[in-house]
């Protein structure tokens, strides 16, 4: 039996269905509904799911992100390896550039996908990919609807307000839709996760470790010099940009990082962390005198509809489950560069 499979049957073995919240619904959320409802056996032996998203719709925005490894067998055990890689950004590899824009190193992609380079075969934007897994888990939840089973309920634009369990329950109270009771809550909802802080309290308190590093992502018209190949510029003063292809015509893509070892920009934005004009005048003083594409830069950013702001960080916790609620990815565990899935 394969370990996917084993972790399936700890869900579906049971005398009677299962009803579950998953809060989030990015990347992690879709994909476990989808594995939980493809599991062999009697469709009336499958849990009811809910996905609970704070946001109206999915998010259909983010940074390029690559797979690899363990990554690459959860797509395949999706059925969805074709559909990604024909959604990829077409990234060739990465240059290292200065601010003249001369090349001074370069890496091609490995597109047989048997060695890992810094770009991998399988480069696609965050926003595509949960495009993917969402219409995925849709299907799936149809299909076994339509063989009598409960499938999956989405409840867009909503969000978890209070959280209690006892051994048999977790008590759910969500901001519209009133009071909810399921077996087990799965909290995907990422670095900030409302389900860790409700479920954990005090235990989780300084759980987030930072990796002194704040991430900008946004996306910019594309200019003919763009090209199909990532430009990587470090310029002084801890700043890092990378100007990337989208996988369309019209637009290309930028994460700018910024080092904050001595702890200025936590400082700077106390209090508005969360405020985007002042996540964008933050980034737009740090771009100031970085000399290369530092006009476009700025002004994609002032001009953003996309535009994405956090910190990197890891949580860190003694465990990852308490009594009936369990943390999967970012929410828990995972290193979390923004925009975190």
């Amino acid at each position: 039996m394969s370990s996917t499979q084993a972790r399936r049957n700890v869900l579906t073995n049971t005398s009677a269905r299962q009803n579950i919240l998953i809060v989030g619904c990015g990347i992690a959320g879709p994909v476990l509904a989808t594995l939980l409802l493809s599991s062999p056996g009697s469709v009336h032996e499958l849990p009811q799911i809910t996905i609970l998203e704070r946001n109206t719709a999915a998010l259909g925005s983010g940074q390029n992100i690559d797979i690899r490894g363990l990554g690459k067998h959860v797509i395949n055990e999706l059925g969805l390896t074709e559909e990604v890689k024909r959604a990829t950004t077409g990234e060739e590899g990465v240059k290292i550039v200065d601010a003249a824009n001369r090349v001074w190193a370069q890496m091609a992609a490995d597109k047989t996908g048997k060695v890992e380079t810094g770009t991998s075969d399988v480069e696609i934007l965050r926003g595509r990919l949960a495009e993917i897994l969402l219409d995925q888990a849709k299907r799936v939840s149809e299909s076994v609807k339509a063989r009598g089973g409960m499938g999956v309920d989405f409840i867009f634009g909503d969000s978890i307000q209070g959280l209690h369990q006892d051994d048999n329950k977790v008590y759910v109270q969500l901001a519209n839709a009133g009071r909810r009771t399921f077996e087990l809550v799965v909290g995907a909802d990422g670095l900030h996760s409302k389900t860790r802080k409700l479920a954990w309290g005090a235990e989780q308190e300084g759980c987030s470790k930072p990796l002194h590093m704040y991430g900008a992502f946004f996306s910019t018209n594309k200019e003919a010099g763009d090209g199909d190949w990532r430009s990587w510029f470090h310029a002084p003063g801890g700043v890092s940009v990378m100007l990337r292809p989208s996988g369309t015509k019209e637009k290309s893509t930028v994460l700018v990082l910024l080092a904050d070892k001595d702890g200025s920009i936590a400082k700077d934005l106390e209090g508005s962390a969360r405020d985007v004009p002042a996540q964008k005048s933050l980034v737009l003083r740090r771009l100031k005198g970085i000399v290369w594409q530092e006009q476009r830069l700025r002004n994609a950013v002032a001009e953003a509809d996309d535009f994405y702001f956090d910190t990197t960080a890891q949580i860190k916790l003694d465990r990852w489950s308490k009594g009936r609620v369990v943390l999967l990815g970012d929410a828990g565990y995972v290193s979390c560069v923004p925009p975190c899935f």
